[in-house]
């Protein structure tokens, strides 16, 4: 360490009285310019402490103060182009919302709105009132609420049914799902205790009577949607298990994860168990994502019979839980869209994705590489070759959607380089690596010049 440069370092008053930060000072205080030329010097000092600065400047101080400032003021969230082939891709989102969603949030964001007013009686209202009567007619449930995600959907769910008591569970539907979320340790936070029954790969509905003690207060049955179990295996259905929960006097709750109210098979895709079929099997409680195969904003929902949403609307965790006015609106316009069948497929951006022409991917991919080669330039190639996109966001998991995509390489940058070249661009194209070729899947990006990088 070269002690003679910690005396040579300007002072934070020295650093901040610098004429050019004057422009910073006046977009944004004199208070963050200060605190950024005290992190600034502080650096300085730390790096000529290890050894690794060698020179000391005013300049450098003043360049680094600024470094600091545009950190701290410039907003962390920017747009990403979703060419990865996964359509609900829960690291940039998940689901994009239709236009409809987007003008509704827009509205509650830029002033107040009845969230939790009733105009008419002039007095505190419910804000899920906004998507009750919505989601109870699209699945004809009895009542509705709604939460801020569908793991929290399932906790309060089971804390408000059966805290202190046993939950009972096939061993094969311990799910995991990104973010670490497992459904023991769900379980457990609610307060519940978890009782599993069967094996990995076979349950039947004597290892749920024969589980059952007085302490048992919930039956749980989780839908794996991110992965299947084949070959010798046997699971006790729905409404076969809520005869067992009636037989006993026990719920049954189930949480049905991507939870779909609209049957995909219809357009060709595999079909999901819809919402409407698990209360039609007389289920007492459901949960289900609003980000997912719905394709609305973040949220979960619980729906059911009325005397167990009305105890969960009650719980203290409610509030904790409940969902802000700008999920509400947005939610409740997509919820719209589901009312019209007839054009629900184009309005909702993820079934029009899922559901997209092989031969309109095929045209914006043509489309796209001559422009991508031309903003590329001599050292890359580009051309267009078949490849599958997947649905992604924990939603069925074995299904692949034929696809066109954009593949470049590189005699001299690596996959990985072009994928990073890609990713600093603006906005951020986000492609994926297969086999040393980067690609680019139009699939879920409808206009074909987004995938052109332009690059910094």
């Amino acid at each position: 360490m070269d002690r003679s440069l910690l005396r040579e370092l300007p002072s934070v008053d020295e650093v901040a009285r610098d004429g050019r930060l004057k422009g910073a000072i006046e977009a944004h205080s004199s208070a963050v310019v200060m605190g950024a030329a005290r992190s600034a010097i502080d650096s300085m000092r730390m790096s000529i402490i290890d050894g690794t600065l060698k020179a000391v400047s005013i300049d450098s101080a003043v360049e680094r103060t600024l470094g600091y400032i545009d950190c701290l003021t410039k907003a962390s969230f920017r747009r990403i182009i979703n060419a990865s082939g996964t359509i609900l891709h829960t690291n940039i989102g998940r689901a994009v919302l239709p236009d409809e969603a987007i003008e509704a949030l827009r509205f509650a964001a830029e002033g107040n709105a009845n969230l939790e007013f009733d105009l008419e009686k002039g007095e505190r209202g419910e804000r899920d009132s906004h998507v009750e009567g919505l989601i109870t007619k699209l699945t004809g449930a009895e009542a509705a609420c709604v939460v801020n995600n569908n793991a929290a959907a399932v906790l309060i769910a089971l804390n408000t049914l059966a805290e202190g008591k046993e939950v009972v569970i096939s061993r094969g539907e311990l799910i995991e799902i990104g973010g670490s979320f497992r459904l023991p340790e769900i379980i457990k936070k609610s307060g519940c205790i978890l009782k599993e029954v069967g094996t990995t790969n076979r349950t039947h509905g004597a290892d749920y009577t024969g589980a059952m003690t007085d302490a048992t207060a919930l039956l749980l049955k989780a839908h794996t949607s991110n992965y299947k179990v084949v070959g010798f295996t046997s699971d006790v259905p729905l409404k076969a298990l809520v005869e067992i929960g009636r037989e006993n006097g026990i719920p049954v709750i189930e949480d049905l994860g991507s939870g779909s109210l609209a049957d995909l098979s219809v357009w060709g895709l595999p079909k999901e168990p819809l919402v409407s079929e698990s209360i039609a099997a007389g289920v007492d409680v459901v949960t289900f994502s609003g980000d997912k195969l719905l394709g609305g904003p973040q949220a979960g929902i619980i729906a059911g019979k009325r005397e167990f949403i009305d105890r969960i609307r009650k719980n203290p965790l409610k509030r904790a839980l409940r969902a802000g006015k700008l999920t509400l609106s947005s939610l409740e316009a997509v919820l719209r869209l589901y009312l019209n069948r007839d054009k629900l497929r184009e309005a909702v951006p993820t079934l029009r994705h899922m559901t997209r022409d092989i031969n309109d991917i095929e045209e914006a991919a043509m489309k796209a590489r001559p422009l991508i080669e031309a903003a590329l330039g001599a050292p890359f190639k580009v051309w267009v070759e078949k490849d599958v996109s997947v649905i992604g966001g924990g939603a069925l998991p074995e299904t692949t959607l034929p696809t066109w995509v954009v593949s470049i390489t590189s005699e001299s940058i690596p996959a990985e380089g072009i994928s990073r070249l890609f990713l600093s661009a603006s906005p951020a194209i986000l492609g994926r690596i297969n086999r040393d070729r980067f690609l680019l899947d139009p699939r879920t990006v409808e206009d074909p010049a987004l995938l052109v990088p332009r690059l910094k």
